[in-house]
């Protein structure tokens, strides 16, 4: 049980930030591609990635395979994320909530292969 909340947790997370990066078709502005060293393809797939990701995670309740899924999607997303901040020299705080995502998807990943 405790596995699906924190799927839907995460879910809640990544959901409206990869929706928003589909609707502005991958630009989120020319200092943060510049910054993070990403173009406006790779943000439109990572947006994908994270949205279908959390709409897989939220349907755990029905299958262990969509929460692996999405769980999967969303560990490589936000672990991509969270190499992007170190890379560009951001600070802990700001790197904080992509490991905090992450870590927590990685670990329903895990807890979904035991019985």
């Amino acid at each position: 049980m405790f596995r699906h909340i924190i799927n839907w947790y995460v879910a809640s997370n990544i959901y409206q930030s990869g929706v928003n990066k589909v609707k502005a078709n991958g630009e989120l502005g020319e200092e943060f591609e510049k910054k993070f060293n990403v173009n406006s393809r790779e943000m439109l797939i990572a947006g994908y990635l994270e949205s279908v990701g959390a709409v897989l995670m939220s349907l755990s309740l029905v299958s262990k395979t969509f929460g692996r899924l999405g769980s999967l999607m969303a560990s490589i997303v936000m672990s991509a994320a969270a190499v992007k901040h170190y890379l560009a020299g951001d600070s802990f705080d700001e790197s904080k909530s992509s490991l905090k995502l992450a870590s927590l998807s990685i670990l329903s990943f895990l807890a979904s292969l035991r019985k």
